[in-house]
């Protein structure tokens, strides 16, 4: 079968591999789209935490069933998306429901090969089934969970000012999680067409380019200077989550859903009078999957407005490197297979 590997970074090849045997416990997927992630990017540019190469990329995933791995009601042949995240089962954090930071936790794509190649064994448990959607929509479940999954960490309360820091696809999903949980969005970036995309295909009200404005003195005016009680960072930019501390509300909470590889740092008497909490976020579980289903087949959320830029499989080691430019208007990259 065909495979798409990353094997240093800047480096993508195509390799003949043999197609997978599921093992007792595994389904088989005929993978149909793997849509970009800012972690494929980053792996791509070598920039990306936790990551060794060579590498399969892809954990965006939507696929036929070609083998069901004994799992209860599903079927071959219907479309499903997976929950990449391979986690324990017995470790601390498994242990308390938390399987999306096991601490053995090995992200398909990222610490096992992923998506980019024609067939995919994956855990039989770890399916989740398509409810009626196709292909396009089931590759950005994974996605909007992360989003939804900040926004519950966040614990956001109908009427309060959420601000999420990064319009790309993530903070795209957080944005929607957010207004759907009842949040006032402020969205900040510092690319005006993402901005854009933001109101007009989101209806995102306020929109604040840090390039141009004073953030804070525009976070004071839009919030009648009370700042936003839910700050939440979808940059993965070190300085842009450093910063991100004086755009809190006393008594806020700050949801690191972006990821880099430094050490954050910020004033500690500030952060302390305000009596602010700063959470991380990572990854999802599966009530957060099911959210982004419901509110998917509910018509609360169009995912498909995302996709800026389509490739076919075997065109995507040419086109890959284009979408690390800003310029070329990429929200959601999504590949598609025969």
């Amino acid at each position: 079968m065909n495979t798409l590997v990353c094997l240093a970074p800047g480096t993508l090849a195509y390799q003949d591999r043999p197609a997978p045997t599921p093992r007792p416990g595994e389904a088989l997927l005929r993978i149909r789209r793997v849509g970009i992630c800012g972690t494929d990017l980053h792996a791509y540019e070598g920039t990306q935490p936790f990551f060794s190469y060579p590498r399969v990329l892809g954990h965006e995933l939507a696929g036929e069933l070609v083998d069901t791995g004994g799992a209860a009601g599903f079927a071959v042949g219907e479309a499903v998306t997976f929950i990449p995240y391979l986690h324990c089962g017995h470790c601390v954090a498994c242990r308390a429901g938390k399987p999306n930071c096991c601490v053995h936790m090995q992200v398909c794509g990222v610490h096992v090969d992923g998506g980019m190649t024609e067939l995919l064994a994956v855990p039989a448990s770890a399916l989740v089934a398509g409810q009626g959607l196709g292909y396009d929509e089931l590759a950005l479940v994974e996605p909007l969970a992360i989003g939804a999954h900040g926004v519950r960490r966040a614990a956001v309360q109908p009427g309060e000012w959420v601000l999420v820091v990064g319009a790309g696809p993530i903070g795209l999903g957080v944005m929607e999680f957010a207004r759907i949980a009842g949040g006032q969005v402020i969205a900040l970036d510092v690319n005006e067409q993402r901005l854009a995309f933001c109101r007009e295909r989101l209806g995102v009200t306020h929109t604040i380019n840090g390039r141009n404005v004073d953030v804070a003195e525009a976070l004071r005016t839009i919030t009648d200077g009370d700042m936003p009680t839910v700050v939440i960072d979808a940059t993965g930019s070190l300085g842009a989550i450093n910063q991100g501390f004086a755009y809190l509300a006393h008594g806020g909470r700050y949801v690191l859903v972006g990821l880099q590889k430094g050490d954050i740092s910020f004033s500690h008497p500030e952060f302390h009078k305000r009596e602010a909490t700063l959470l991380s976020s990572r990854n999802a579980t599966r009530q957060d999957f099911e959210h982004v289903l419901g509110a998917m087949r509910a018509g609360q959320v169009q995912p498909t407005t995302y996709i800026t830029h389509r490739v076919a499989f075997g065109q995507v080691s040419q086109e890959f490197a284009t979408w690390l430019d800003p310029a070329s208007g990429v929200i959601k990259a999504m590949i598609e297979l025969p």
